[in-house]
């Protein structure tokens, strides 16, 4: 329960700080903010592990997962910009 939690935690943070940084209209409140930084770090830590950067097992660290939300973020906003 615990574990779950700090992810949620985490996953705000990360989010927020993506947000931050690529500021611009998009949508969603506290829950897609956390979607997107949870998100993020599993894309981080799969593009890591492509890489070489990361083990098998290993997770990305806090600005690495940054990185992969605000990904996540630039790819939603070309797709809705051409809806």
């Amino acid at each position: 329960m615990f574990h779950l939690l700090w992810t949620l935690i985490i996953g705000l943070i990360i989010g927020v700080v993506a947000k931050l940084l690529m500021p611009g209209r998009d949508p969603g409140g506290f829950l897609v903010t956390i979607l997107l930084g949870i998100a993020g770090s599993f894309v981080a830590s799969f593009l890591g592990r492509m890489a070489g950067f990361y083990q098998e097992g290993a997770t990305a660290g806090f600005i690495m997962s940054v990185f992969g939300a605000m990904l996540l973020l630039f790819i939603y906003r070309q797709v809705k910009g051409r809806g």
